[in-house]
């Protein structure tokens, strides 16, 4: 009873005196938020800076489906590329080339891995020009450079109109697509990028068939020329990015030239070593990640012969990807902090093995598996990407460490899918080149495996500094209050038991 009636006295103290220090974990936070700056107390930067409260809906539910449309007209396309090979190869090559796969497959690459290779250019333009303005003028530029690929006469051309303008235009629309989403979402934001990166799981689905027939009966130049509607369509999506989130003042003392040097480069993203392993772990894990998506479709040609229904195996991998980021894009919300890696370490590891067994499906059936299981981890890697960045560098610094974490990823897009025709031209079967490309994936899982631990050693370091008596005053209080709940307990007990 004593115990309790000073827990209450001092309940009643804090509930009157509002000028009650903060405590140690609050200030801590606000420090680790302000960049470790020590300097006033957190109760008046919290008074200086009020926390920006998000909407969670109203105009964002508008911005969420012009995030969508921009993930599906980019990514589908991108996605389908293994019909436009097929069609490339019969347009501009000839059987007697025997780099025609590898030459062929450096346009579809090329054109993936300049999406992610201009987006730290990319972060840097949204952070000075917004949202919008980089997200319409990408979508112009994409335009133009689908539009340009429809009246070149020869595949040289197309490594610059499609694989260099059109897919710079579509790293340029893309980024801000994630970034405005956390103007308006954060209890929402994993359900939110489930349902928008869902979108090209849809375009992805429904594009393979609609281009086949277009392939079809219009040819390969009108057939560019219809995709370019998409883009027209994703420049008036962009004008909805209005953003809300306020600009962080500058500083006194980091006013002027320093502070124009950190909005064009934040070195805040690196001093979080959690945030280096990802960023380095998630391109190692990559080297394979877009090998099927464009060889796939010459695969089954070659396995099984050119009049099996080779478009149901994109068609697949659509529906349980987007069945897969709705599903993970949910159930990120619910797994606490960084702790939400681990799900992209599951969908890595279920990757790299699908990609190995697509050599072993001898039944079309078991291919129509694999890649079932194959969409729903992709899926789940694809969702959760900007809910991490979320929680390891903070919604200011969000911009940046997506677009330096894509620019990393570029390499491996790039030289992944031409080392793969590479090695089908020499060895005449695609069956080494996918068991090689499951293998990076479970390796760059296992790195991702360490940001949890790296995580909270640095919290605990952290606390540790700002305060070194806060861990033994923590041990104590939980001691307390295990104890509590201990007598609680046996006092609830009945009088039979005890």
């Amino acid at each position: 009873m004593t115990e309790d009636k000073n827990m209450s006295d001092h309940e009643s103290h804090d509930a009157k005196d509002t000028t009650a220090p903060v405590p140690p974990e609050e200030k801590n936070q606000v420090d680790v938020n302000n960049g470790g700056d020590s300097k006033g107390s957190a109760a008046e930067k919290a008074h200086v800076e009020p926390e920006f409260v998000h909407p969670e809906g109203g105009w964002g539910w508008v911005v969420m489906f012009a995030s969508m449309w921009c993930n599906g007209s980019v990514f589908g396309i991108q996605n389908a590329f293994g019909i436009l090979f097929v069609a490339l190869i019969k347009e501009f090559g000839s059987e007697a080339d025997e780099d025609l796969r590898f030459r062929t497959a450096w346009v579809g690459s090329l054109s993936m891995g300049m999406i992610f290779f201009c987006s730290p250019i990319v972060s840097v333009f949204t952070d000075l020009l917004g949202c919008r303005i980089t997200a319409v003028g990408g979508a112009a530029v994409a335009l133009v450079g689908l539009l340009a690929s429809s009246f070149v006469t020869s595949l040289g051309p197309l490594y610059f109109t499609y694989g260099v303008v059109f897919a710079s235009g579509c790293s340029f629309a893309y980024q801000p697509s994630l970034v405005i989403l956390g103007h308006y979402f954060k209890q929402r934001l994993g359900l939110v990028n489930g349902i928008v990166t869902a979108g090209s799981s849809v375009f992805t689905i429904l594009l393979p068939l609609l281009m086949s027939k277009l392939l079809e009966h219009l040819g390969l130049a009108h057939t560019l020329q219809v995709l370019c509607v998409l883009m027209l369509v994703l420049m008036l999506a962009g004008l909805t990015y209005r953003p809300l989130l306020p600009r962080a003042p500058p500083t006194a003392k980091a006013a002027g030239r320093c502070s124009a040097l950190k909005r064009v480069f934040n070195v805040n993203i690196w001093r979080s070593l959690g945030y280096r392993i990802w960023a380095f772990g998630i391109p190692a894990a990559l080297y394979g990640y877009f090998v099927p998506y464009v060889h796939l479709m010459k695969h089954v040609e070659e396995r099984f012969g050119s009049d099996v229904n080779k478009e149901v195996l994109l068609m697949c991998i659509g529906v349980t990807s987007g069945v897969g980021r709705l599903i993970f894009g949910r159930a990120a919300d619910y797994v606490p902090g960084v702790y939400k890696v681990f799900l992209q370490v599951a969908s890595f590891l279920v990757i790299g093995l699908m990609s190995m067994m697509i050599p072993l499906c001898n039944i079309f059936g078991g291919l129509i598996a694999v890649c079932l299981l194959m969409g729903l981890f992709d899926g789940c890697f694809i969702s959760i990407m900007a809910p991490i960045a979320f929680e390891l560098v903070g919604s200011q610094n969000v911009s940046q460490a997506i677009g330096f974490l894509l620019g990393m990823m570029s390499v491996p897009m790039i030289v992944g899918p031409p080392i793969a025709g590479f090695l089908r031209d020499r060895l005449g079967s695609y069956n080494v080149a996918f068991y090689l490309a499951g293998i990076p994936p479970i390796i760059g899982g296992a790195v991702l495996c360490l940001i949890p631990w790296v995580e909270s050693r640095a919290k605990r370091r952290h606390l540790e500094k700002q305060d070194p008596n806060m861990m033994e005053t923590m041990l104590e209080t939980t001691h307390i209050d295990t104890h509590t709940k201990h007598t609680d307990n046996l006092k609830n007990e009945p009088e039979s038991v005890i």
